[in-house]
């Protein structure tokens, strides 16, 4: 048996990109994969729903448990965890995937935009490990992954994106709270070096130019697959970077996850400063 084998993935979102990369990778490795997300129907431009994720990862190997909900909604929260329990027996890994962004300095940006982003963000990772924690005590193999970055003083993070920077360093600081505060999870934070191909990329951030100079949500997937079918003892309480934990699992070429190298230099993510070149680390 893999060490992901019969284990039970709570994720947030997990419709789309990389949080359905995400899942896919983990089913994969013979996982259970619940997940909450408000995809029910067909989105006008972003493909998807979670009856078509659901399909797609058990398509992989593994179980799926798709759940509409609003993570948002702590009620609502619980009785998904409570149904994943119930259907597969307890949980073993919890991923905050669900994010939102805006991308606007105060004077453009309205208080219920302002909230939209705690209340995902930062709340919304809150709301979902506090849910999962009793079933993660009770695990041999306890994990939380946020996806969101590492601290950086640089101001360039809040010049534009004061608002947006609050709620995905909220994120990191909730995550890294459980791991101060229990010592038998392991907690950690995933944030890419480069952009990923995701709609955000596309419609927000630069269109085909920025797609062209972004790796595939893959790369993001397997470094959360290393980090967690590694024991809980291997890595807790920091911030690490997709192609760093790759490099660290052995994986040094990572021109597959760039099939446009040839295109361009790679596109830093937010909250990076240093890229490699196109073709590798």
């Amino acid at each position: 048996m893999s060490s992901l084998e019969d284990r039970t993935v709570f994720m947030s979102g997990g419709s789309r990109e990389i949080g359905l990369a995400i899942a896919k990778r983990l089913a994969g490795d013979g996982a259970n994969v619940a997940f909450i997300a408000k995809t029910d129907k067909p989105h006008p431009t972003l493909p998807g729903t979670i009856h078509t994720a659901a399909a797609e990862i058990e398509a992989a190997g593994g179980e799926a448990l798709p759940i509409l909900g609003d993570i948002r909604d702590a009620d609502a929260v619980e009785e998904a965890v409570a149904r994943t329990v119930e259907r597969f027996g307890g949980i073993d890994i919890c991923v905050n995937n669900a994010s939102a962004l805006n991308l606007a300095p105060m004077r453009d940006l309205p208080v219920k935009r302002f909230d939209l982003l705690q209340q995902i963000n930062a709340r919304g990772t809150y709301v979902v490990t506090r849910a999962c924690l009793p079933h993660l005590r009770q695990s041999d193999h306890a994990h939380v992954l946020s996806l969101s970055p590492p601290f950086s003083d640089d101001t360039r993070w809040l010049a534009g994106n004061a608002a947006y920077t609050l709620s995905k360093y909220g994120m990191t600081m909730i995550t890294l709270g459980i791991a101060a505060d229990e010592p038998g999870i392991a907690a950690n934070c995933l944030w890419p070096r480069t952009a990923i191909r995701t709609a955000a990329v596309q419609n927000l951030l630069g269109g085909e130019a920025s797609i062209a100079r972004s790796r595939t949500p893959e790369i993001v997937a397997d470094a959360a697959h290393a980090i967690l079918a590694a024991p809980p003892s291997a890595h807790t309480g920091q911030a690490l970077i997709d192609d760093e934990v790759l490099v660290e699992a052995g994986v040094t070429d990572l021109s597959r996850y760039h099939p446009d190298g040839e295109i361009g230099d790679l596109l830093p993510d937010f909250f990076i400063t240093e890229v490699p070149d196109a073709q590798g680390v």
